[in-house]
């Protein structure tokens, strides 16, 4: 195949080449062809196999399983990094490799390589930034893949993170994808560990010592519970009475779970506190007013008088 397509265009190294003589160099270049191509599909597995083991070597912080699931997730960002870019330097040398062992002047083309990697360096200084900040990115531990981060003011998990974009996925499914250089706020909802953080609103008349001890015993019994027990890491922690709203005081808690484990913590906990709240007799309290004419404007008396027997009696049917 190669070598029609460098007669068709009329390459030189294949000018003179006639039906025997190419048979000749199968049976002695065209084997070290297929030997090259060869190994340079064993090296590509070998290194993704040896990629893949990449995380035995980053050790966690501690013995926690929020300190596990970071290892596993920056052992899984950094596998990727490295699997494309071992794919695609051995298929670049190997392609250099079989120019040369096909009759290619290799130097030329090296030469054309250089000269194009100083125009990339001159013209393309956006993918060079994009580089430099993927890079960054990578080696300080900002994200990794798995984590849930808002980019710019867009909120996703983190799908993929290459050298010179990220890729996150929203809720409902979208792709969003941010040039590493254009990254300018990035948030990580999922770093070491993750809070579950709820402004519960009680009405005026509740005793908030009274509904501080609900919401410790809801918050014990789902660290009792075997199905999320592992998710909880401390506690819940009562901020206290954060403000007075319009039609509620507001009490503000948190508590610390795994990292992503907030949202499933969150639901189960908003669940069952509501049932133990009405349990209690505790009023979770909805928007409503109370409209006050003040002294000088008196309100207005209403009277519903019924009708007259002989006025209901006149009326039609």
């Amino acid at each position: 195949m190669v070598f029609f397509t460098l007669r068709l265009i009329g390459h030189p190294s294949v000018a003179n080449w006639n039906l025997s003589r190419l048979l000749g160099w199968l049976m002695d270049g065209g084997a070290r062809v297929i030997f090259l191509l060869a190994g340079a599909h064993l090296a590509i597995k070998v290194v993704h196999i040896f990629v893949s083991k990449l995380g035995v070597l980053i050790r966690p912080s501690d013995g926690t399983p929020a300190a596990e699931m970071e290892r596993e997730k920056r052992a899984q960002t950094i596998s990727a990094i490295l699997r494309n870019f071992t794919t695609v330097a051995i298929a670049v040398v190997t392609g250099l490799m079989l120019l040369h062992e096909l009759g290619v002047d290799t130097t030329p083309i090296l030469t054309s390589l250089g000269v194009v990697g100083v125009a990339l360096g001159f013209g393309a200084q956006q993918l060079v930034g994009d580089l430099i900040a993927g890079f960054f990115h990578i080696f300080e531990n900002q994200i990794r893949v798995g984590d849930v981060a808002i980019i710019n003011g867009t909120g996703g998990q983190v799908q993929e993170i290459r050298l010179r974009t990220t890729v996150l996925r929203g809720l409902d499914g979208t792709v969003h994808i941010f040039r590493n250089g254009a990254i300018n706020s990035l948030s990580n909802m999922t770093k070491d560990f993750s809070y579950f953080v709820l402004d519960l609103g009680v009405a005026y008349k509740e005793d908030t010592d009274r509904v501080c001890e609900v919401v410790r015993e809801v918050a014990a019994g789902m660290q009792s519970d075997a199905a999320f027990a592992s998710f909880i890491l401390e506690p819940v922690e009562i901020l206290g009475v954060d403000n007075f709203g319009e039609s509620a005081v507001v009490i503000k808690l948190r508590i610390k779970t795994l990292p992503i484990k907030q949202f499933d913590v969150g639901r189960e906990f908003r669940r069952r506190l509501k049932y133990a709240l009405e349990a209690k007799g505790i009023e979770i309290p909805f928007p409503h007013q109370t409209v006050y004419f003040g002294d000088a404007s008196k309100p207005f008396r209403v009277d519903i008088n019924s009708p007259a027997p002989s006025q209901a009696a006149a009326r039609p049917v």
